[in-house]
């Protein structure tokens, strides 16, 4: 194997809840053209994944593209797996089925659960600090005991998008799809283990501006998952994969080099 060949890292950037593969558009060719592998993919009924959010009734299905592709990777093959936003808890839930196939997990401005309550807790932490009806003109609704999520124009622009471009705003408007933070599910469920999940090194990338997930909640779920390497961007909103596309490279090749 080349010294080349043992630089090059494969990342797998995972999205966000009502967004997909398609939001890593700028992020992919700048990690390529240093000489890396990357994959975006789109989760169960995100992106161009032909499913429904009403025929996907367990974050494990919701997760089933992302463990499917881990469980085809070569024996001896690692990644660096990425996760932005609700991404943070389908790395986690990768992370804990395939340890081995994870060098490292990245959580930017993400939900990071930890091994000592159910994977909702985080969630549910939030929802308790920043209630669900205060999330200006996003479509909420219950069905099948699921909740399901659709981001409304004003909030996309003022909380999600707001240091990003007109383009940006309006092709993230047009691809959004209507998704759910499966919170009963994952209520549910059993708590990730230290064997899997806890086992893996872990990063957490802060955006400093972010008005979605506030940098104070960032900070706390960093304590409480005990998350040592920490770096953050100055100046990045909630999406800071359009709006600071350089800085959010930097921070991802520095911390996969350490």
């Amino acid at each position: 194997m080349s010294e080349e060949q043992r630089k090059q890292k494969h990342f797998v950037l995972v999205h966000g809840v009502c967004h997909g593969a398609w939001c890593w558009y700028k992020l992919k060719p700048l990690l390529e053209s240093v000489g890396h592998r990357v994959t975006v993919l789109d989760l169960a009924a995100s992106g161009i994944n032909p499913h429904k959010i009403e025929d996907i009734h367990t974050f494990s299905h919701y997760s089933k593209p992302l463990l499917d592709f881990l469980g085809s990777l070569a024996p001896n093959e690692t990644i660096v797996l990425v996760g932005h936003s609700f991404g943070g808890i389908s790395i986690a839930l990768a992370m804990d089925k395939f340890p081995e196939k994870v060098s490292l997990g990245v959580f930017l401005a993400a939900f990071a659960p930890d091994t000592h309550h159910k994977p909702s807790y985080v969630l549910e932490e939030f929802i308790e600090r920043y209630p669900i009806s205060g999330w200006m003109d996003c479509e909420v609704s219950n069905s099948r005991g699921k909740t399901t999520l659709f981001f409304g124009p004003k909030f996309m622009s003022t909380m999600l998008y707001q240091l990003c471009s007109s383009e940006d705003l309006e092709l993230a408007k047009t691809l959004i799809r209507k998704g759910s933070l499966f919170a009963e599910d994952l209520s549910e469920t059993q708590n990730f283990s230290k064997e899997g999940y806890g086992s893996v090194p872990c990063a957490y990338i802060v955006f400093s501006e972010d008005l979605a997930i506030p940098k104070e909640y960032q900070q706390w779920m960093i304590q409480n998952a005990g998350i040592g390497l920490v770096r953050e961007i100055d100046g990045a909103g909630h999406m800071a994969m359009f709006s600071k596309t350089q800085d959010l490279c930097s921070s991802l090749l520095e911390i996969a080099d350490n």
